[in-house]
Parts: structure tokens; sequence; C-alpha cells
């Protein structure tokens, strides 16, 4: 920390460090502990010399989502983000939706803007950034999206956006099917629908499909031994498999995936462009991606 001010002093004069504006960043969600961001955060800020900190605000319960929009209201935070399971309960709570978010349903960035505070949804354009960079050019088709929360409306939003069709399947249906309904306004006819959560029907989706996203927290830590699908459906070759989960690196869908020679990647790069995005949105600086990337991936290989 020391050797962190005499380099943001050297690069400002201690005048102008003094002067510097002190960024109170964080996120809030729950569970929290393994979470990446505070790293990629902070390396963010010492890249650029800034001065600030981003702290960790684990929710039990949604009750505590009002007394930190109260904080950004009032100027002792400048930027949230917002993890599981607190992407749609925050919405209410914000004065205005961007375009993004009011698509995917879901909100991961709090931003002011002036006196107004803006829920905005980093996830949609990190996710097809990151799939362009891991997969390369894959020729648009139909996806399989698993999960209903806000990770997966980014993700089919995304998609839908780049003029795939998407199929939607969650343990609970009328999950899919609620967040079909309210993507519907957006779609083509034709380019959305559900999946029901049987083997017999997640298979033929994923037959169908060139694809598969998985946005459920199946397989994250603590849960490793975790698959989201059943062990009894089969993947062809061709089908290349996105897990959004970063801990592990390697989920047992991953591991399953590589085994039978699919092409594979983990969220991980995912989290660093929508940490990108979002610190953007509340510096008003372009993010040193590069340092936000060795601070996220640590001594993990890609």
């Amino acid at each position: 920390m020391v050797s962190r001010v005499y380099r943001c002093a050297a690069r400002h004069g201690w005048k102008g460090f003094l002067d510097l504006k002190i960024y109170r960043l964080g996120l809030t969600g729950f569970p929290l502990e393994h979470s990446r961001s505070p790293q990629i955060h902070q390396a963010a800020m010492e890249a650029l010399g800034l001065r600030g900190e981003y702290k960790l605000y684990p929710l039990v319960t949604p009750a505590g989502l009002v007394d930190l929009c109260v904080r950004l209201r009032s100027g002792r935070l400048h930027g949230l983000n917002v993890t599981i399971p607190y992407k749609q309960t925050v919405i209410p709570l914000v004065d205005r939706l961007t375009p993004t978010a009011q698509m995917c349903g879901a909100v991961n960035t709090l931003v002011m803007d002036g006196d107004i505070l803006v829920g905005e949804n980093t996830d949609l354009p990190a996710f097809l950034n990151d799939l362009q960079v891991r997969m390369g050019s894959l020729t648009v088709g139909t996806a399989l999206v698993l999960g209903a929360g806000g990770a997966a409306r980014a993700v089919a939003a995304g998609l839908l956006q780049s003029g795939w069709k998407v199929q939607v399947a969650a343990r609970r249906v009328f999950q899919a099917q609620e967040l079909c309904a309210e993507l519907q306004e957006w779609t083509p006819e034709g380019y959305l629908s559900v999946v029901d959560w049987t083997p017999e029907d997640l298979q033929v989706g994923i037959t169908q499909s060139t694809l598969l996203v998985n946005a459920t927290p199946a397989g994250m830590y603590p849960l490793i031994e975790s698959d989201p699908l059943p062990m009894d459906v089969q993947f062809s070759t061709e089908l290349c498999v996105y897990d959004l989960i970063y801990n592990p690196l390697e989920t047992c869908l991953l591991q399953r995936a590589r085994a039978n020679g699919n092409r594979t990647a983990h969220g991980l790069g995912m989290l660093v462009e929508q940490a990108a995005l979002a610190f953007e949105r509340w510096t008003g600086t372009v993010a040193p991606r590069k340092a936000m990337r060795a601070a996220g991936w640590g001594n993990e290989i890609a």
C-alpha cells in the first residue's frame, strides 16, 4: 500500500496526489468471499495512479441494498457492482435503466449520473466480447442457455442481438418461460424458445445447438462436484461450451466437454471485461485491461 501511495505521488506530485479523488467502489451479493473483483479493480486503480478502494458488501438478505443505494446517492460510494442473487432485486431502487439493462431485465452495475442513480448491465457486452476472444469467429446458429437468472438473461439477450437463435432451459421451467416472455419484444418470431429440463429434451436442445452456455451456479465453489447437465446427455464434438463460472476455472462441465474434444471457455475473461466496462463508467477513464487481466488470472493458465 505504501509503495502504491508513492507511485501515485510520483505521477501526480504531492499536491496533485492529495487533490485526487478517492474512489469508493464495491460489490454486493452473496456469497462473495471468493470474488476476484477487489484484486481486479485495485489493479486498475494502481495502473492508472488513482486513489481508492474496492470493498465487498455481502448481503444475506436484500434489505441492505437500500442503504448501499443511499450511499451512492450521497457520494459515499462512487460505484457498485451487483451479483447474484440481487441483479433483478435492485431494479426498483434505481431511477433509470440503460437500454441494455432494460433488455436484460437485470443490473450488475450502479453508477450516479448527476443526481440520477442509473442501473447498467455490462454482462451483455462483456460476454459477447469474451466469446469472440475465446471462441474466435463462431458461425451464428443456435445456442442453448442453461439458467434463467440475471446472467442468463444477459447472455440470451446478447446472443439474440447478434442474430443467434436461443433456447433456454431452467430447472424451474416457469422461470425459463418468464425470461423468454420478457425478451420476446426484442426477438424475431421463432428465435427464442424454452427447453424442458429433462434428459430427453436437453439432449434434443444440445443436438440442435452449436453453442452451450452454462449460466447456472452448478459447479461453482464450493459445490465444485456439481454438473448442470445429466451425465447421460451427450455432446457432439462440434459443440462449443462456455461456462460463466470462473471459480474453479475448470468446472465439471468443462472437464467433461474437454474430454469429449469440445472447444471450451470459462468465465474469467467475461468477469474481467465486465469489470473493465464498469470501471470506465465510474471513472471516465479507459480501463487498463492488461493489468486487470493479470490480476484476475493470477498464476492461472487460460
